[in-house]
C-alpha cells in the first residue's frame, strides 16, 4: 500500500486534482504537479524540464490544428455565415430547451464520425448561442456535459472517423497482447458503455442541471446583428473553404493542411480582405491558442510520467492484489485506467499502457472476449471526461467560457467527471456480468 501512496504518478496527479480544485491555473498546475512526479521518482531537475520540453512535441499537430481551426473560426465569424448558422438554429429551436439539447448532441456525435473535426466547431457555434441560453436560464453545466457526450460516446461506439481509431486499437492492442479480436466486432461490446454514457446525460441534463441559472448578459452577446441573414459571395466561399477544408483532411489525414487549405481559399477568393489577415491570426491565437499550448503541456506531462516508471509500477501494484472475483477485479482495473487517463488526458494513448498488463491478466482469470473489451475500453476512456488536460474538457470550455462566467474546474471538470465516470464504471461492470 505505501509503494501505491508514494507512486510518483500518484502523488503527480493527486497534485494536479488538488491544485485545480483550489482554482490554480491549469497550465500552472501541470507543471508543478510534472515537478513533484519527477523529484519524486528520483529525477534532476534539469532532466525533469528536458524530458518535459522534449515531450510537449507529442500532441504538436494537434496544438497547430487547433491554432489554425481557431483562425478559420474566426474568418467564418468575421464573414457572418456563423451569425446565420446560429441564427438558423435559434429559430428552430423556438426557445424549447430540448430541442436545442438534442440538436447540440447531434451535432457534436457528427463532429467525431460523419464530418471529423472533433472540438473545432465548439469556439465557431457555441458563443452567438450564449445570448439564447441565458434568455433561457439554461445552466452551461448541462451544456458541458451535452457537449462532452458527443466528443467522447461516439469514439467508443460507432466504428467510424475518431471511433474507428480508438477500436482498431483495442483490437490491434488486445492482438499484439496474446488474445484474438476482430476490429469490427469491437463496437458489439462497447455499445453497453454507450448506454452508461446516455444514463449519465440524462441524469445530468434531467435532474442535476434542470434548474433555471442565471448569467450577467455581456453586450456583445445580447447586441442586435447587423449582418443580413441572407447568403452572398462571401457565405459561399466559406462554405467551400469548410467542404475543402474537410476533403483535405480526409484525404491527407493531416487537420492542419486542411485548414491551412480552408484559409487560403478564404483568403484567395476575398471572402476576407488580406489587411484582416493578422488580426484573424490574432483571434484564432486568442480562441484556440490556450487550448492548444495546454494540450502541448499535457504531453509533456505525460512524457515525465512515462519516463518516472511509474507507470508500470503503479500497474503492477494494483494487479498484486487483484482478488479471484471477475467483478472485483475488474473494479480495480477500471480504477487504473481513471488514474492514469486522468493525468494524460488522452484514452487512445491510455490504450497500449494498460493493454500490455491487463491482457495476461485478464486470460489468466478466464475473461472472455467481450469482457475484456468492455474493460479495457472503459478503463482508456475513463478520465478523459473530467481530466483538466482532455479536449474533451477544454473544448466545451473554450465555447462557453468567452465571457468569463463558466469556470473550467467546476463547471466543466468536475460536472463530466461525476456522470460520465461512475456511469461507464457502472455500466462496464455490468458489461462483465453480462457478456459472461
Amino acid at each position: 500500500m505505501a509503494e501505491l501512496i508514494l507512486n510518483p504518478v500518484i502523488l503527480s496527479i493527486v497534485c494536479l486534482f488538488i491544485l485545480c480544485l483550489l482554482r490554480i491555473n491549469v497550465l500552472l498546475s501541470i507543471i508543478i504537479s510534472t515537478l513533484i512526479g519527477g523529484l519524486v521518482s528520483g529525477m534532476h531537475l534539469h532532466e525533469i524540464m528536458n524530458t518535459f520540453i522534449s515531450g510537449m512535441g507529442g500532441n504538436s499537430e494537434t496544438a497547430l490544428s487547433y491554432i489554425l481551426l481557431g483562425a478559420f473560426a474566426a474568418a467564418m465569424n468575421h464573414t457572418g455565415l456563423t451569425d446565420i448558422v446560429s441564427d438558423g438554429i435559434i429559430k428552430f429551436v423556438n426557445g424549447k430547451k430540448r430541442i436545442l439539447f438534442t440538436v447540440l448532441i447531434l451535432i457534436s456525435m457528427a463532429s467525431q464520425n460523419i464530418i471529423p473535426i472533433h472540438i473545432a466547431f465548439i469556439p465557431i457555434l457555441i458563443p452567438p448561442l450564449l445570448h439564447t441560453m441565458n434568455l433561457m436560464k439554461i445552466d452551461r453545466r448541462a451544456i458541458a456535459c451535452i457537449l462532452s457526450f458527443g466528443l467522447k460516446m461516439p469514439y467508443i461506439v460507432i466504428p467510424a472517423g475518431f471511433g474507428l481509431i480508438f477500436q482498431n486499437l483495442i483490437a490491434e492492442n488486445m492482438i499484439q497482447n496474446g488474445m484474438i479480436m476482430a476490429k469490427s466486432d469491437v463496437w458489439k461490446s462497447t455499445w453497453i458503455l454507450g448506454v452508461g454514457m446516455l444514463f449519465g446525460l440524462l441524469v445530468a441534463l434531467f435532474i442535476s442541471y434542470r434548474k433555471p441559472r442565471e448569467y450577467v448578459e455581456v453586450e456583445e452577446n445580447s447586441k442586435e446583428k447587423q449582418s443580413s441573414n441572407k447568403l452572398n459571395y462571401k457565405h459561399y466561399i466559406t462554405i467551400l473553404a469548410a467542404l475543402i477544408t474537410f476533403g483535405v483532411q480526409i484525404l491527407t489525414h493531416s487537420l492542419p493542411l486542411g485548414a491551412l487549405c480552408g484559409l487560403g481559399i478564404i483568403f484567395s477568393l476575398g471572402a476576407v480582405k488580406h489587411s484582416k489577415m493578422d488580426k484573424l491570426m490574432d483571434e484564432g491565437i486568442y480562441m484556440m491558442g490556450y487550448v492548444a499550448f495546454i494540450m502541448l503541456v499535457a504531453s509533456g506531462f505525460a512524457t515525465v510520467l512515462k519516463s518516472t516508471g511509474g507507470i508500470e509500477t503503479f500497474v503492477h501494484s494494483a494487479i498484486s492484489v487483484l482478488p479471484e472475483s471477475q467483478i472485483a477485479t475488474a473494479f480495480i482495473m477500471l480504477l487504473v485506467g481513471l488514474v492514469i487517463t486522468m493525468g494524460i488526458g488522452t484514452s487512445f494513448g491510455t490504450i497500449p499502457i494498460l493493454a500490455v498488463v491487463f491482457i495476461p491478466v485478464f486470460v489468466k482469470l478466464g475473461f472472455n472476449v467481450q469482457q475484456t473489451v468492455v474493460v479495457l475500453a472503459a478503463a482508456a476512456a475513463l478520465g478523459d471526461a473530467g481530466s483538466p488536460a482532455s479536449d474533451t474538457t477544454l473544448g466545451p470550455t473554450s465555447g462557453l467560457n468567452v465571457d468569463g462566467q463558466h469556470n473550467h474546474i467546476w463547471d466543466t471538470c468536475v460536472p463530466t467527471f461525476l456522470h460520465y465516470n461512475i456511469s461507464l464504471i457502472l455500466f462496464a461492470l455490468i458489461g462483465v456480468i453480462l457478456f459472461a
